[in-house]
């Protein structure tokens, strides 16, 4: 077989990390939950906004300001890491 096919002999522990712990996989399972649930709402509230103001500005920087709010938190829990 060729090598570059083969997997390296990895540790479990390096390659499971947090994942054997169910009560851990449950919290990282709410955790993106949430996440997509308030990207979804965002997305709701600035379809509403655009709707009712009438103008479709209004409805774009909401959205403008969700995704750079969610990349802002995404990043930072990284860096926090």
């Amino acid at each position: 077989m060729n090598a570059s096919l083969q997997r390296p002999e990895i540790g479990n522990a390096e390659v499971s990390g947090d994942r054997s712990d169910p009560a851990a996989r449950r919290a990282a399972i709410r955790r993106t939950g949430l996440v997509l649930a308030s990207i979804a709402v965002a997305f709701f509230a600035g379809v509403i906004l655009a709707q009712y103001s009438g103008s479709p500005s209004v409805g774009m920087a909401v959205l403008g300001f969700a995704i750079v709010g969610f990349l802002v938190v995404t990043i930072g829990r990284n860096v926090r890491k």
